[in-house]
């Protein structure tokens, strides 16, 4: 208990950004006509902050299964660094039991990495930390999407407002921590600057694509063999 506490301590300094994101979803789920129920729902069962916004981009109000296909792709290519963000600490999760890191890794987020991933860098192995911050995320992303949803019931436009910018300003500024130096930031500014281009050229969600495998390639011709 002590490292679940831990945990919603670490997250707490979290928590003014994940409102407003899970307000910025919810106003937005609004606006393509979901209902409150098919709303909170989404936050509670597919709990994917991110995806869930890319997924009220694209969502239309008849589906065929090409619409269907390119969304699962989109929000899979979002999706994608939750891979390489589960290997990172697959060494501190591989000794414990596999039906306990399944549900852990149900609640695994952006930030509880970001925490898990500091704490385990200064030392600790109490799973507890990924647990605690992980449970406290998904209540509050869940609970938080409802005054969204109402907010966004009553704004014809959010946009108008900045909802819009809550997602790049968010991961803007969960990356600060993470700042190893201008070499590291190369590949960052590549996929960026490839992403902007594409999206200017190409009409849809390509930029995503594009734009990721651009930095992943940079970053992998540029890093150090050592």
């Amino acid at each position: 208990m002590q490292g679940v506490r831990l945990g919603v301590r670490r997250v707490s300094v979290l928590m003014p950004g994940i409102v407003v994101f899970a307000v910025a979803f919810g106003a937005a789920a609004a606006a393509k006509g979901l209902s409150l129920l098919e709303t909170v729902l989404m936050s509670a069962l597919v709990y994917a902050g991110v995806a869930q916004l890319v997924a009220m981009e694209l969502w239309r109000p008849e589906w065929s299964w090409g619409a269907i296909a390119g969304l699962a792709v989109v929000t899979a290519t979002v999706n994608a660094r939750m891979v390489l963000q589960g290997a990172s600490l697959q060494p501190w999760f591989a000794p414990y039991p596999k039906a306990l890191n399944a549900a852990h890794l149900f609640l695994f987020t952006d930030a509880s990495w970001l925490i898990g991933a500091r704490y385990h860098g200064e030392g600790g192995r109490d799973l507890g930390v990924i647990i605690g911050a992980g449970i406290t995320l998904w209540i509050v992303w869940v609970a938080t999407t409802i005054p969204g949803y109402l907010l966004g019931a009553l704004v014809a436009d959010p946009r108008q407002y900045g909802i819009d910018l809550v997602m790049p300003i968010f991961f803007a500024a969960m990356i600060v921590p993470l700042w190893r130096g201008k070499r590291a930031a190369v590949p960052w500014v590549v996929a960026g600057l490839v992403a902007l281009v594409t999206a200017k050229l190409v009409d849809g969600y390509a930029f995503i694509i594009v734009g990721s495998l651009a930095g992943a390639l940079t970053g992998a011709f540029s890093d150090d063999p050592a």
